[in-house]
């Protein structure tokens, strides 16, 4: 595989770019960034004229593949009437309309850009509602990249015991870790004693529906039910980070998904197909808290009527024949997950799978099941770079982390080519392993 110009504009880019990329998590790409040109449906090109399938979909937001030809139409009629207003359009309502129809938390909206964004204009709610200071998350989870929340997010051995709050970058304030309590995942009981320990002093309960951004782990049976009845019974506000699995897990996201209705809940990245636009969706007496300017919400770019334009066709698309187009793509995944299980353990290669169809994690691990973050870290990541870099030699673009994310526009032809690679990879591994030497890079 010839990436001599990738490697040529990432040695410019280092020049001008700081880290020569846009978001550092690019960075971590193996074995270097590389840079596209052109994308359409399940495929990548690269500068060297590479093609690739992806299962990166940018990090999440391209549900329905790249390109889409019905979102694409919504985007060009509505480059020709406007670009940018700072004021109302008929837009906002129609798709803050259709929000409301298909997520279950929500009597009102409110539009923003990023997840960041739209996490702190929760939590800022949260607090406003409740009078409280002190919200709880859990470690592994991500919740942006905001001071307030960047904390124990991938925290590194030695890990603390007793789950201190861990900063996340240098520059951050550490009075960001004053307000926030951090636990362990899939443990009500911890959270019920937290409630009980600090009685009215918790405005809000933090967490990823499903924890995507760490193995995308799956909320053991009644997790989810039981941070409802705590938050309930103590007066804090749940609030569902659904930001990865909005719009995929299913029309109304996890919340749907697994029929537990958060007070607020955050959206990104699959809403628009590609587009910024996020949202936080909420009770109707606790969003009104914007209007009644109890709590500051602004932005210039919010509501934008290019991302508008974008997300009603994504939602048009994904709400059709009762959601029939995330049935395929839950689908596609299972089988993907399937012959990934099956070829991992033919080659003898310990390899474990969480998630489901839409997105779904691969591990190099003995470990046959992973309950938090703790879990997550009993993994070879050596082996898994081995295994990510000879995808790519054989056409498949994978996340560094080991996430996968599906689109409508993967199906049996994808599936087929993906898994004929993989078996050369898992096959490679195991050779190697054998040998006790990493398998050659193909190219």
């Amino acid at each position: 595989m010839i990436t001599a110009r990738s490697e040529e504009l990432f040695r410019q880019s280092r020049k001008v770019l700081a880290g020569g990329v846009s978001s550092m998590l690019r960075a971590a790409c193996k074995p270097l960034p590389l840079f596209f040109g052109q994308a359409s449906g399940s495929r990548l090109t690269d500068a060297d004229g590479n093609t690739y399938i992806d299962y990166a979909l940018a990090w999440g937001p391209m549900i329905l593949g790249h390109s889409h030809p019905e979102v694409l139409a919504a985007v060009r009629r509505q480059l020709a009437q406007s670009q940018m207003l700072g004021a109302q359009h008929e837009l906002e309502v129609r798709v803050a309309s259709k929000l409301c129809a298909m997520i279950p938390c929500a009597g009102l909206v409110a539009f923003s850009n990023t997840g960041s964004e739209a996490v702190q204009v929760a939590l800022r709610l949260a607090r406003a509602f409740t009078g409280r200071r002190k919200v709880i998350k859990f470690e592994g989870h991500y919740h942006g990249w905001s001071d307030g929340v960047l904390l124990s997010y991938r925290p590194a051995a030695p890990l603390d015991p007793d789950y201190a709050p861990q900063l996340g970058t240098e520059g951050q304030s550490p009075s960001a870790a004053e307000d926030v309590f951090v636990l362990p995942w899939n443990d009500a009981g911890k959270v019920a004693a937290l409630l009980e320990h600090f009685p009215e002093q918790i405005a809000a309960v933090i967490t990823e529906p499903v924890l995507c951004n760490s193995s995308c782990l799956a909320p053991e049976p009644s997790y989810l039910q039981s941070l409802r009845e705590l938050c309930n019974r103590h007066g804090a506000l749940l609030i569902f980070d659904e930001v990865i699995t909005g719009f995929r897990l299913a029309r109304g996201g996890a919340q749907e998904a697994f029929g537990v209705i958060p007070d607020l809940a955050t959206f990104g990245k699959a809403i628009a197909g590609g587009f910024p636009l996020s949202v936080v969706a909420g009770r109707a007496d606790v969003m009104d808290l914007i209007p009644r300017k109890r709590v500051v919400h602004a932005g210039t770019f919010n509501g934008n009527p290019i991302s508008l334009a974008a997300a009603e066709a994504v939602l048009d698309v994904l709400d059709r024949d009762e959601g029939a187009v995330l049935k395929q793509i839950r689908s596609t995944g299972e089988t993907l997950i399937s012959g990934l299980r099956e070829l991992a353990a033919n080659a003898g290669v310990p390899l474990c799978i969480n998630g489901s169809g839409p997105v779904f994690h691969i591990s190099f691990t003995d470990y046959t099941g992973m309950r938090d973050y703790r879990d997550t870290l009993h993994s070879d990541l050596q082996q898994r770079d081995r295994f990510l870099e000879a995808m790519l030699a054989h056409g498949i673009y994978l996340l560094p982390d080991g996430r996968w994310y599906l689109s409508a526009a993967h199906g049996e032809a994808e599936v087929r080519e993906t898994l004929a690679a993989a078996e050369h990879c898992f096959r490679d591994l195991a050779g190697a392993q054998r040998k006790g030497s990493m398998p050659p890079r193909r190219g």
